[in-house]
């Protein structure tokens, strides 16, 4: 799937969804894709807006972005899960 623009691309990477697809899931929400975020999410979601500009840097496409900050986030997330530190931002 090729996003429109670099927000559905962190928000696909990170979150499997752009804003759009999350608002027509939750018509009835009050808030955003990202107000739903957990701290794992949004810590990724952080880290992603300095990695995808590198990438935007470097010339890669859309899809590549996409592609590679999904496998980043996939790690990150895993690193995070049992994270002492995270844990207590809670």
């Amino acid at each position: 799937m090729v996003c429109a623009g670099v927000t559905d691309i962190l928000n696909m990477a990170i979150f499997s969804k752009t804003a759009i697809q999350w608002i027509k899931e939750n018509l009835s929400a009050e808030g955003n894709l990202r107000d739903e975020g957990n701290i794992k999410q949004l810590v990724v979601l952080s880290n992603f807006e300095s990695i995808n500009s590198i990438f935007i840097h470097r010339g890669l496409h859309q899809i590549e972005r996409l592609l590679q900050l999904n496998a980043i986030a996939i790690g990150q997330m895993k690193s995070l899960v049992n994270n002492a530190s995270i844990k207590k931002l809670k």
